[in-house]
């Protein structure tokens, strides 16, 4: 079985791999993609796979944005973060899903599902047209992002609205939750986590350590080695860069 995974999110897709390891089935990765963009580049000039792993929100657009351009000649499994209404907008047009996160059961039984059908599907296998992803979409409502984190300390609650953040800092296995009035709070979530429940228009991983919010960056230089030096505000002692893998990311993500 050959598959591709289409997957914006780093966390997220080092768990799918974990969990159809977990399945025993074999398998081949034959490319990771993290953008609508790259994804239409890669199915435009490689041979289509058995299997698509499809994440409907990605960094640079949504999936349907791909069928705008290609003929998708895979079997596709979709994965979400949607709620229940979603679910059942999928379940209406014959749609396989997976709602993040992801479930060992949830992925044996699309893979399943995916075997089973594959005996029927024709040799060229099924084409997913822009129409019928766009028909999806359209029932589905709208991303809701997390609006609010809460903080303990001792026997205190904290609740921080999102517009308050300035930037998370991970920090000695903790994560810093830093407050545009300098305070920081410890939060239980990690950065990876953070990243998919945090709008993208509003915040970027910078790198290992900050995920910061637009309105925190005051100032962005050019740095040794093609990187990029991250003046924020408040300020950190550690020096702040965006490693020169993501520049480019970044530079798109500071011009939505």
């Amino acid at each position: 079985m050959k598959i591709v995974i289409v997957e914006d999110e780093a966390y997220a897709k080092q768990e799918l791999l974990r969990l159809l390891k977990n399945t025993g089935k074999d398998f081949e990765l034959l490319k990771s993609i993290d953008s609508v963009e790259e994804s239409i580049k890669w199915f435009s000039n490689n041979t289509h796979p058995d299997l698509v792993f499809l994440d409907i929100q990605l960094a640079d657009g949504k999936s349907f944005d791909i069928f705008r351009e290609i003929s998708l000649r895979s079997a596709v499994i979709f994965t979400t973060a949607y709620d229940e209404y979603a679910i059942r907008a999928f379940e209406l047009n014959s749609i396989d899903y997976l709602l993040k996160p992801i479930k060992q059961e949830a992925l044996n039984a699309a893979l399943g599902k995916f075997e089973r059908m594959r005996k029927e599907m024709s040799a060229g296998g099924s084409t997913w047209s822009e129409d019928k992803l766009q028909k999806i979409l359209e029932l589905m409502p709208a991303r809701q992002y997390k609006s609010r984190f809460v903080s303990r300390l001792g026997d205190q609650i904290r609740s921080i609205n999102v517009d308050e953040i300035a930037y998370f800092k991970a920090e000695d296995k903790l994560v810093f939750l830093v407050g545009a009035d300098t305070r920081r709070y410890i939060i239980d979530h990690t950065l990876e986590e953070l990243e998919d429940m945090l709008d993208p228009n509003k915040f970027f991983r910078l790198n290992r350590t900050f995920c910061t919010s637009f309105r925190a960056i005051i100032k962005v230089s050019k740095y040794f080695n093609n990187r990029l030096l991250i003046d924020l505000e408040p300020g950190d002692e550690e020096k702040v860069l965006v490693s020169r893998a993501r520049v480019k990311d970044f530079i798109d993500w500071l011009e939505r």
